[in-house]
Parts: C-alpha cells; structure tokens; sequence
C-alpha cells in the first residue's frame, strides 16, 4: 500500500482482505496473525478491526466481530439465538438425503472404511456425500488404511449422540439381512482392488454421481 496514505486509510483498505480471511476461518484469528497474513503493520490491522466491529455494530448486522481469548471470530449475535435453537431443534438443518443416510450405514457398520470401498457398496460416486457427512461431523477421519494407503473414515460421538446409541455395540444386528460377513468382506476387497490403485487412487466407481445433500 501506498505509505503515504494515513493510518485511518491503510485500515480502510485492509478490511476487506481481513473480512475474507475472518469468513474462512472456524477459530479466533489473533490481530498478529492476520496482520502476518495480509502484510501490514499490526496497528493498521487492529485499526481496521475495530473499524469493521463497530460497523457491524452500527448497522445491526446478524453478526458481530468479537475478540475472544486473544482471536478475532465472526459470532452470532445473542439477540438472535433463540430463532437459532428452534431452527435447529426443528431438524430443518440436520436433516440428510437418503443417499447421506445410506452411506453413513454403510460406514458406521463396515468402519474404518475407505472411500472407494463405501462407493464400491453403494455402486455409485460418494465423494460429495463423504464430505456433507464430515461438515456434519457424523463422520470423521481415521488414518489411513495400512494396505492401501487410502483415508479412511469411523462415525464420531456425535453419531452416537444423534442416534441416542452407548458405543457402537448398540446397533442393531444386520445378521439376518446381509451375506456371510466373510463373503461380504472378501467381496467388499474384490471392489475395492479395482478402485484402490497402489494405494493412492481414493476415487469412487463413475457410474452415477450424487448429490451431496
């Protein structure tokens, strides 16, 4: 920027590459690391920040930019939380596709499982699925396979939160509508060689691809 420009000025103009990065972060953001981020002296950082807090303020946004434990967030704001709670506690936000529901089946009874090899079940593409289940947090990573090399996924504490479940142990037998559980496995490893190529090749089959919701 312009050094000959006033404080007041730099700040006017580094709010907006500061409002970006505030918008893609989910943890406070301290005022060094975001002035680190967008090159500029950290008084013009703080300088802006507030500028941005009070216009948030001013205009009666349904946010507020806080600084909390030394980050800087983006927070709803508290006179909102009660439209918030009956909007969640309708399930309008929580609720999944039938392809969302039918993967997480397969995944929460075959886990830790990879990709492709819940794409090998289902005989479709689940990448989109697989990431709406992760920003749901009902699913979460859990290394990588140790033939294959590929991401696999478990169901969180959450799920068991959301399913009203103790452990796993609790889900219901799937005994009397599925194969031989050997036979299902050698053939969940027969799909999954023709997907899982020396490891790295997490891609699912091309059939048909869903939507993610």
């Amino acid at each position: 920027m312009n050094e000959d420009l006033s404080l007041q000025e730099r700040a006017e103009q580094a709010e907006g590459a500061l409002e970006a990065l505030l918008m893609m972060t989910e943890e406070g953001m301290p005022a060094e690391t975001l002035a680190e981020a967008v090159q500029q002296p950290l008084e013009v950082v703080r300088l802006a920040l507030a500028n941005l807090a009070e216009f948030y303020d001013r205009s009666e946004r349904g946010f507020e930019l806080r600084n909390v434990g030394g980050g800087w967030r983006y927070w709803t704001r508290a006179e909102h939380a009660d439209l918030i709670s009956q909007w969640v506690v309708s399930g309008q936000s929580n609720k999944l596709s039938q392809a969302a529901l039918e993967t997480l089946s397969v995944i929460a009874y075959l886990q830790p499982i990879s990709r492709a090899r819940v794409s090998a079940v289902r005989g479709v593409n689940v990448d989109g699925v697989v990431r709406t289940l992760l920003a749901r947090g009902l699913i979460s990573e859990a290394g990588a396979d140790e033939q294959t090399g590929a991401m696999v996924f478990s169901t969180t504490d959450y799920f068991l939160e959301r399913m009203g479940l103790s452990s796993l142990a609790d889900l219901p037998p799937l005994a009397p509508h599925l194969p031989d559980a050997s036979a299902l496995e050698r053939e969940l490893s027969q799909l999954a060689a023709t997907v899982e190529v020396d490891g790295t090749d997490d891609s699912a089959p091309h059939e048909e691809t869903e939507d993610h919701e």
